[in-house]
This record gives structure tokens, C-alpha cells and sequence, in this order.
């Protein structure tokens, strides 16, 4: 890989990383306050384990973006790739905002379902450019699938 190719890995990684900072913007306030005072199912993981997995995830997804504008966007396949992409993680980020930043986890629920959607949007659009980074977001949904169920049952405990 060239010089520039690495360039446009490490920015591709950066901005997922990004995204997950600023979700955090709203996160970090609430965590420690009003998340804390939630009734929450018995399935609920320490608070401990979203930051070390949400890490790993934003790098996946930056890896998998790569590999995918890296065919260029001269392809209507790669820019209409590129363009969901964007959505979801301005949804991913959005969900942070509505969770935790309005303490709303009904209007949080409502756009997970959406997210989710986007997020099965992307690897469908990726699976054509490259199988490799379709598979690198299925930890992804996977996660998401289960923070919607989480999502789910602290709106109707609470």
C-alpha cells in the first residue's frame, strides 16, 4: 500500500473515531447522573464494556470504509456505498443524542430501528466492493441488535 493509502486509512478510522467523540459529548453527562438512576433489564452489561466495544467497532468500520473508497468513486456502486455510510453514522451519533443527550429512550428506540436499517443498508451496498469490509460491520449490527433490545426494555422499565 502506498503512502497515500495509508493516509486514507488512518482518515477513514479517524472519522468513525470522531463520530464516537462526539456521541460521547452527550453520553459522558448522563452516564454518571440519570442513566445511572434507570431501571434496567437484568441482561444489561457494566457500564464499562460500551466504551472498549464501541472502540473496536469505530476502527472496523473505518477499516471497512477504506476498503471500500478505495475502488475510487468514479462507481455509482462505491459513492452510493459512501453516501449510506455517512447516514448511519450520522444516525449513530444521533442515537447518543436522543438517548442520552435528551433522556428520551422512546425517541431513542424509534431511531435505533432506523439505524439498524442503515447499517444493513451499508453491508448490503459493501458486500459488491468488497466482501471483506461488509463483513468487518457485521460485528456492528450485531451490536446495535443488541443495544436496540437494551434500548427497548429500559423505555418500557422506565
Amino acid at each position: 500500500m502506498t503512502i497515500s493509502g495509508y493516509l486514507r486509512l488512518a482518515a477513514c478510522v479517524v472519522a468513525c473515531l470522531a463520530a464516537g467523540f462526539l456521541g460521547s459529548f452527550f453520553t459522558r453527562a448522563s452516564v454518571s447522573t440519570w442513566y445511572r438512576e434507570l431501571r434496567k433489564p437484568a441482561f444489561n452489561p457494566p457500564e464499562w464494556i460500551f466504551g472498549p466495544v464501541w472502540t473496536v467497532l469505530y476502527l472496523m468500520m473505518g477499516v471497512a470504509l477504506f476498503l471500500v473508497i478505495r475502488e475510487g468513486f468514479k462507481t455509482p456502486a462505491v459513492r452510493a456505498a459512501f453516501a449510506v455510510f455517512i447516514v448511519q453514522l450520522v444516525l449513530n451519533i444521533t442515537w447518543s443524542a436522543l438517548f442520552f443527550g435528551l433522556k428520551s429512550p422512546g425517541a431513542a428506540f424509534a431511531e435505533i430501528v432506523v439505524l439498524w436499517a442503515a447499517i444493513a443498508a451499508t453491508i448490503a451496498l459493501f458486500k459488491p466492493i468488497s466482501t471483506a469490509a461488509a463483513a468487518l460491520l457485521i460485528p456492528y449490527i450485531l451490536w446495535v441488535t443488541f443495544a436496540s433490545v437494551l434500548n427497548f426494555a429500559i423505555w418500557r422499565l422506565n
